[in-house]
């Protein structure tokens, strides 16, 4: 039985979520360029953090964290592009903001507590 993994669970479920905002953009809005982008960065968060979970090393492991935040940042930023270009509405915006909010706090956490531990 595997362990529970938070950032591994959270990022998940936020890759489904960004399939279905690809879905919704794509065949509602019309809109092909915004959505493959946020596909891409919000789905990929998870992948690297599945890949981190059998990096080589310490230093390897804090290199695919790293990566994973910085394509959650990508991913908030599209998400606020999309917000502000009125592709999905305030409404919507404000039910999946805080989720990669909570996101990138993870990581950053992540993050310090293994080059602290690296040391």
């Amino acid at each position: 039985m595997k362990k529970d993994n938070i950032i591994r669970d959270k990022s998940y479920s936020f890759a489904l979520r960004a399939i279905k905002l690809y879905k919704y953009l794509s065949l509602e809005k019309k809109e092909f360029v915004l959505s493959k982008q946020i596909l891409r960065s919000g789905t990929s968060i998870g992948a690297l953090i599945k890949e981190s979970e059998h990096a080589q090393s310490k230093a390897d492991f804090i290199n695919k964290i790293n990566v994973a935040l910085k394509e959650a940042n990508e991913t908030e930023y599209w998400l606020q592009l999309l917000n502000d270009s009125k592709y999905i509405t305030t409404k919507e915006y404000k039910s999946i903001q805080p989720e990669i909010n909570e996101i990138i706090s993870l990581l950053v956490a992540i993050l310090k507590t293994s080059k602290k531990n690296l040391k």
